[in-house]
């Protein structure tokens, strides 16, 4: 097993140091010779060959992993090198608060890694500042007290790498007061998506992005030529597919999708939209997630002109919210059904912008068949292409009265929906959008009742 061979080659690593440090022997260990090995399909062994770490990144990633396979493995070293113990501040090393063995801290891997080599020492502080292993997050320095050395701060293994790593999987977050936003799933297929060829064909780029941007970063060196991450727009009317075709991306990428909670993120507090935001991105960074802000503009709004207090912190915030935007590193999806309301300043920094255009009656049509289950008939007289020529409704709203005629249907012990009931499943839609109802007109065609034939 790879972590049997890891363990072993870091115990005997730790080991030459420690006996080179205090016996002063000639052995010292040589770091380059430390090598990560084992199945290619293991998740560690995947990241060492996509980050390409050196032989002192694969060492730090032994000393940081190994209190979470051996709590006893530092402490049962050095009582086996030292039995007469003494105190070792070249170790470094801290307790934790639930942990009784040592956690390793910027000092521990200085000493493990370069020894007493001044040189070497000031070579690893600068890597433990710049290597990927920490700008991906992987791998974090936590930050000290004012006054202390920065290298005695504790190394720390980000929670989910420790997952994958150990488990080969990530656990999702639930929703909660840190996290403040639910995953988003749908039982629908693309085949249940009804939208233009432009909008399709814009889609596909959302798939080209998830599918081939960390390996164009990788292998042609991208990381410090283009901004990190993608944003993308999508505006268009109440119920025309947003919220589907992010769940669909998710769902056919392998990609969560989390939608965000505005009612738990926006704080009449100062500040506290900042600090919900930040935990919620934080958490987010260096994750395959896909982030769905709905109803945008209720966060990303224009800024105001500064007539008080108020105005300036809600422009602050929006402030905050462009920096914080720019800077994260995954896929965001906008949704606003005005983009008029947005700050200007945020749509010059869309990747992309995608409008869904309310549908034209032929895709009416077709909405309304995807919506119509096949085991239910329709009545002679009822004509759905007559129906989504003279009804414009979106999608929401034909799946909304698809339920509930489905339901009048099934109470009354039958298989046929009339043209009463879907007229008056109309009726209650439209008029709950404060519309009015004109009833159905034009046409005395019928309709054979067969679903099929409306393919």
């Amino acid at each position: 097993m790879i972590f049997d061979k890891m363990i072993s080659e870091l115990r005997g690593f730790t080991i030459a140091r420690l006996e080179h440090y205090f016996r002063k022997r000639d052995n010292a260990p040589d770091p380059l010779l430390f090598k990560i090995t084992g199945n290619h399909e293991h998740p560690l062994i995947s990241d060492i060959r996509k980050f390409k770490l050196s032989s002192d990144e694969q060492l730090l990633f032994a000393i940081v992993l190994a209190p979470h396979l051996d709590p006893d493995f530092f402490p049962g070293i050095i009582q086996e090198v030292l039995p007469a113990g003494g105190d070792l501040p070249i170790f470094g090393s801290v307790k934790g608060k639930h942990h009784r063995g040592f956690i390793p801290t910027g000092e521990t891997a200085l000493f493990l890694i370069a020894g007493i080599s001044m040189k070497k020492r000031l070579s690893l502080m600068k890597l433990l500042s710049e290597s990927v292993l920490i700008s991906e997050g992987i791998i974090s320095l936590q930050q000290v007290d004012e006054g202390e050395p920065a290298m005695s701060g504790k190394l720390v293994l980000r929670k989910e790498a420790s997952e994958l790593y150990l488990t080969g999987r990530i656990s999702l977050p639930s929703f909660s007061t840190d996290f403040p936003a639910r995953l988003l799933v749908t039982e629908l297929s693309w085949d249940d998506l009804v939208l233009t060829e432009d909008v399709l064909a814009q889609v596909e780029e959302l798939k080209t992005w998830i599918q081939y941007n960390d390996r164009m970063m990788s292998e042609w060196d991208m990381r410090k030529k283009v901004k990190p991450g993608y944003k993308v727009l999508f505006s268009g009317p109440p119920g025309t597919g947003k919220t589907l075709t992010a769940s669909l991306l998710g769902k056919y990428t392998g990609r969560p999708v989390f939608r965000i909670d505005l009612s738990q993120t926006v704080s009449k507090y100062i500040g506290e939209t900042e600090k919900n935001l930040e935990k919620l991105f934080t958490r987010a960074e260096h994750k395959d997630w896909i982030l769905f802000f709905d109803e945008a503009d209720a966060l990303f709004g224009k800024r105001t002109d500064v007539s008080d207090s108020h105005d300036r912190y809600a422009n602050q915030e929006v402030s905050y919210l462009l920096q914080r935007f720019e800077s994260f590193s995954g896929l965001v999806i906008l949704s606003t059904n005005y983009k008029s309301n947005l700050d200007e300043a945020f749509l010059r920094r869309f990747n992309s912008i995608i409008k869904f255009p309310f549908p034209d009656a032929i895709q009416r049509r077709d909405l309304w068949i995807k919506a119509l289950p096949q085991k239910v008939k329709l009545e002679n007289n009822l004509d759905i292409t007559l129906v989504a020529s003279n009804y414009k409704l979106a999608g929401g709203n034909i799946s909304n009265i698809v339920h509930w005629v489905c339901l009048e249907t099934f109470s009354k012990n039958s298989d046929i929906i009339t043209k009463e009931q879907l007229l008056l499943g109309i009726k209650r839609e439209v008029e709950k959008e404060g519309k009015i109802f004109t009833g159905l007109s034009g046409s005395n065609n019928s309709f054979n009742g067969s679903l099929n034939d409306l393919k």
